[in-house]
């Protein structure tokens, strides 16, 4: 559960009447969709990411690329769109991303990618809806 309060905040009563049991599931709770599931991993249309709760502009789509990871990935986001958070869930240390106006779970963030960032955001399709251009 999130507790930080966001310049978009509602109740948990609220979010679940908005958000499916499965974003919920991830947004909220810090969940993660299986891989390959989501109907974004493969998505290369031109256009902006937002965030499923607050429709705050993410991720622009001249960003993503091909991870192979199973999950969208992006090598940058919108500056000042994100927060970030250490995560050590599942025996790991991570840095978690969230939605920097709702606080909305997007996934993770790693110094693993291919493009000249070096930064790999790999995000939960559920996460996010898209804007096209």
């Amino acid at each position: 559960m999130i507790n930080k309060k966001y310049p978009f905040d509602k109740s948990d009563e609220e979010w679940r009447e908005i958000l499916s049991l499965e974003e919920y599931y991830i947004i909220r709770e810090k969940g993660t969709e299986k891989p390959f599931s989501g109907k974004y991993n493969t998505h290369f249309e031109h256009g902006i990411y937002l965030c499923k709760s607050c429709k705050q502009e993410l991720y622009k789509s001249n960003s993503k690329f091909k991870s192979s990871c199973g999950w969208p990935s992006y090598d940058n986001s919108i500056p000042n769109s994100i927060e970030y958070k250490k995560d050590i869930t599942h025996g790991m240390i991570r840095t978690e991303i969230l939605c920097s106006k709702c606080g909305s779970h997007q996934g993770h963030v790693f110094d693993d990618g291919p493009t000249k960032s070096g930064k790999r955001y790999c995000v939960n399709s559920a996460s996010i809806e898209f804007k096209p251009n």
